[in-house]
């Protein structure tokens, strides 16, 4: 679930702001993701993040030279994140296909490993925009070849790597798009009958256990 963003200044843990300074380039970052999430990118706009954190509009200077330059550094986190995780997560070390594919769904479940929220307001941006578009088509080539690498590492062959792959990564993108309202105990009921599917293989009972701990740590947080 999507929160609002702690400024800087309103974070315990924060170092405290010297001088005339009120907000930091990550507020400006994090407050822009928010509105970008909640309302879309033609509400990203300069006054409306201020109103929201109380300041100046001129502080935004301080840090971007302009819009365009915030638009750009939400699209460069995006894929700072959101790609490179599952980037890494089909890389992770593990001992079998249904292993590997559960390292993947740990983007999924983990919000801090990849933020769902985020994807769907960049593909709604995209729509808008050619260059947006461009740069959504390239990531998802990324992380589908990487998905590619992963099952070919594990001797599926050329075409079947590339099939499987694109079958974990878009079913994922409309089933996460379907919203759909599932107890947490049916979703891991058919998590051996999806992992199946995705492979071929019969996943180990220690495999589904392993991931059912993982995911249900971070669904009772969303409680």
């Amino acid at each position: 679930m999507n929160t609002k963003p702690v400024l800087h200044r309103d974070d315990p843990k924060a170092e405290p702001l010297t001088g005339n300074i009120k907000v930091t380039r990550d507020d400006w970052l994090n407050v822009a993701m928010d509105v970008l999430i909640s309302d879309g990118v033609d509400q990203v706009k300069v006054l409306n993040l201020a109103a929201r954190m109380a300041v100046s509009r001129s502080s935004f200077y301080w840090y971007f030279k302009s819009r365009q330059e915030l638009l750009d550094a939400l699209l460069a986190r995006w894929q700072a994140t959101n790609t490179a995780a599952l980037i890494q997560q089909s890389e992770t070390e593990a001992e079998t296909i249904t292993a590997a594919v559960c390292n993947v769904h740990r983007c999924v479940v983990n919000p801090r490993l990849f933020d769902t929220a985020l994807d769907f307001a960049v593909r709604d941006w995209a729509r808008r925009s050619g260059k947006v578009r461009r740069i959504l088509d390239q990531s998802d080539a990324r992380r589908t070849e990487a998905l590619t690498a992963m099952f070919a590492r594990f001797g599926y062959a050329q075409i079947e790597a590339v099939t499987r792959a694109r079958v974990l990564y878009y079913m994922q993108i409309g089933y996460d798009l379907a919203q759909l309202n599932e107890p947490v105990e049916f979703r891991l009921q058919l998590l051996p009958h999806y992992l199946l599917v995705f492979t071929g293989v019969e996943a180990q009972p220690a495999e589904i256990e392993e991931f059912g701990t993982y995911a249900k740590s971070f669904w009772e947080e969303s409680i």
